[in-house]
């Protein structure tokens, strides 16, 4: 009976009710942040990228943010505390390995991801998950809007070793396209000299093309540029 009494008590019945809400809005923000990040690395990075390596790397650091920054967003963190706490993260040093921009980016892009989930509110106390959602897919959409063609055609580049130097000088530009072309099999539409050594008659080259370009595209004003 005393249990019942005690089961019955308001504040024990609004605890229960608050921790109710807690999970409830627990979950909600984690499935729209997990469902995101789940969509921009799967649906759009390995898509382009068919890298899956960091894949660990980018859905730890995006649940780490979001679970320790809700956690503290709790105990009222102030929002220039929520953004410290996002600076630290992303100002991580990978030292083991490099790793490049466009990855560095998505790791930044990930780390962002879980920190508006876990503090964006929407005017009411457990109805943030909405405000999470619509920023979320802004994001996302902003992405992928750039990594397709539509707002500017991808430029990709590699490096190069390469053998004939006598092809360097501006007046035999296109000669040097059309062997690159031929020997790499991509359009090659610009060339940057990086270094040269006449000991071994070798330059080291970046080549820079388009991808999924099957036409010769329009020789650019400085097709070799030196460095």
């Amino acid at each position: 009976m005393i249990l019942l009494q005690q089961a019955a008590n308001p504040a024990i019945l609004d605890g229960f009710a608050s921790m109710a809400l807690f999970s409830f809005d627990l979950l909600l923000r984690f499935g729209v942040d997990a469902a995101t990040v789940a969509v921009l690395i799967r649906l759009i990075y390995y898509r382009i990228y068919r890298k899956s390596a960091l894949f660990v790397t980018f859905f730890a650091f995006n649940l780490t943010i979001f679970l320790v920054t809700y956690m503290l967003h709790q105990v009222q963190m102030s929002m220039g505390a929520a953004f410290g706490l996002f600076a630290v993260f992303s100002m991580l040093r990978f030292r083991t390995e490099g790793i490049s921009i466009k990855d560095m980016t998505y790791l930044f892009v990930v780390i962002s991801i879980g920190l508006i989930s876990a503090i964006c509110e929407v005017g009411t106390e457990y109805g943030g998950w909405v405000g999470a959602a619509l920023l979320n897919s802004l994001i996302v959409g902003v992405v992928y809007v750039l990594e397709s063609d539509w707002f500017v055609r991808r430029e990709s580049s590699k490096t190069i070793y390469y053998d004939r130097t006598d092809l360097l000088r501006p007046e035999h530009a296109l000669n040097l396209l059309d062997d690159l072309r031929a020997r790499t099999g991509l359009w090659i539409y610009r060339v940057e000299v990086r270094d040269i050594d006449f000991r071994k008659d070798c330059a080291q080259l970046t080549v820079y093309y388009h991808e999924n370009t099957r036409q010769p595209v329009q020789a650019a004003k400085e097709v070799i540029s030196y460095r």
